[in-house]
Formats: structure tokens, sequence, C-alpha cells
């Protein structure tokens, strides 16, 4: 306490200075009209600026919120634009084959997403694993595929209460149903374990029309993935060891080394599925 009285009184000149300068600033505020319009509007020109600089740091902090909620949306909208193809193409199928039948409009489309982000990613090894920040808790569970914005990602390969394992598609262990985009000739899409931007689609027989540029999808032969998410673009092809078929090089449209946010592909069908195709082969 006595140390604050002894520096009070040290500058107490600076404090009568202050004082003096206030008081004078009011009186001019209070008595000239031209001064109090002039202080008045520098008021608001500098609380305009802080309130600016402050919604700007405000939306900064927001960002986070709005990125996952456009990622929900916009993962809701190519849930729909897939579930409209299958509806299309379903009744091109009734079409040809049944005239005059009409589909089951209330089905139950079987697919929807769950949004995850990205806390562990590998590129530079052999084997590549990805791991996110969702597991069981939220309905994450082995053998559910997974994507990006921008095409197949990998299928999850074990989940604990909060988090899951995926088998990259940059891993040789994952094998891929696809197929050129426009025809129903699929064939197997395989990483070589050397560039990270490419991948190979194995055994498409060579009497299926493409070309450089056209757009690899997947097939939907299987319980794990939709049919026509976006896999990748023909680079180049050449012949196999067989004749018969095309080794096609993809460039996949996924780039791994940026990712961070993923949806995981839900499909309340799938166990059903796997049970009647185990239960076939256990019959052979």
């Amino acid at each position: 306490m006595r140390k604050l009285l002894d520096f009070l009184v040290r500058k107490r000149h600076w404090f009568l200075f202050i004082l003096l300068e206030i008081i004078s600033f009011v009186l001019i505020y209070r008595n000239n009209t031209y001064q109090r319009s002039i202080i008045f509007s520098s008021g608001n020109v500098i609380t305009g600026h802080i309130a600016s600089i402050s919604g700007a740091v405000t939306s900064y902090l927001n960002l986070k919120q709005i990125n996952r909620e456009l990622l929900d949306r916009n993962g809701q909208l190519e849930m729909e634009l897939l579930q409209l193809q299958e509806k299309i193409a379903s009744m091109q199928s009734d079409t040809v084959s049944f005239a005059g039948y009409v589909p089951d409009s209330t089905e139950v489309f079987p697919y929807h997403f769950i949004t995850a982000r990205v806390v562990n990613n590998s590129i530079t090894r052999i084997a590549n694993y990805i791991t996110i920040d969702k597991g069981q808790a939220e309905g994450v569970f082995p053998d559910m595929g997974v994507v990006s914005q921008n095409g197949v990602v990998g299928v999850v390969a074990v989940s604990s209460d909060h988090f899951a394992v995926i088998i990259s598609l940059l891993n040789p262990k994952f094998r891929l149903s696809s197929k050129v985009l426009g025809n129903n000739y699929f064939g197997s899409l395989v990483w070589n374990g050397k560039n990270i931007q490419y991948a190979n689609l194995e055994e498409l027989p060579r009497h299926v029309d493409f070309q450089k540029g056209d757009t690899i999808v997947t097939s939907g032969y299987s319980a794990i993935f939709p049919p026509g998410i976006v896999v990748g673009t023909v680079e180049s092809h050449e012949k196999q060891h067989d004749d018969d078929f095309y080794s096609v090089r993809v460039k996949l449209s996924t780039d791994f080394s940026s990712l961070t946010d993923v949806r995981v592909i839900s499909n309340y069908k799938q166990e059903e599925q796997r049970e009647i195709e185990n239960e076939a082969k256990r019959n052979d």
C-alpha cells in the first residue's frame, strides 16, 4: 500500500494533467456545437471499425461450424442424387422388362451418410490407413464404405466406441468393384503402391468402349457402396497378359494428401445381404 501511495505522489503531476485534459474536453463538448458534432462523428467511425473487426473475428471463429453444416448439407444432396439415380435405373429396367409395371415409390432408400473428421492419415506407406473421430456410438461399424466430397476413400476396418480405422484406397488390400460411367461392364480397382494420385482398374473387358477423361464410378455390386459414386477418370490403358482384358490407369478424384472430412455410408440392408450371400456359399 505504501508503495502505491509513493507512486501516486511521484506521478501526481501526470494525474493532474490527465484530469485537466478530461475537464477541458468535457467543457468543449458541452459548450461548442461544432466540436461536439466532430467528436460524435469520430466516435461513430471508431465504433464502426471496432464492430467490423469484432464481426470479422466472430465470423472466422464460426467457420468451423459453418463448414461442418455445409458438409452435412452436401452429403444430404449427394445421397438424394444417388437415390434419384437408383430410381431412374429401376424405372428403366422395369420399362424394358415389365411393360406397364409401376415400381413401389414407398420403398425406403437403404443408405445414409455419417459425417466424420480425419484425425490421422498415412499416404507414404505401402498399406495406408485413415483414422476418423466417429465410432460405434455414432453408428460406424466395420465394412462400411467411406467417401469424401470428391469420391471414394476406403472401407472401415475396425471401430471402437468413438473412433474407427479405415483401409484407404491407397492400400493394395482394398479392391473396389468399379465401372466406366455409362455401361455395366465392371472391373476391380486396386492401388499399385506407387503414385497416390493413380490406381489401376483391372480385368475390364476389351470390348468396353471408353476414352481418356471418362468417369469411373462404383458398380454397386456389393453392400458397401451404392452405384454411381465417383472414383476417378480414365488416364490411359494397356492390354493385360490376357488379351481379352484392359488394365486402365485411373486418376483418383480424392486428394488423400489434403483429406480432412469424410462420410461413412451406412446401409441398413447390408447385414441381410451378407448373411444370404454367405449362406449361398456354404451350400456350394
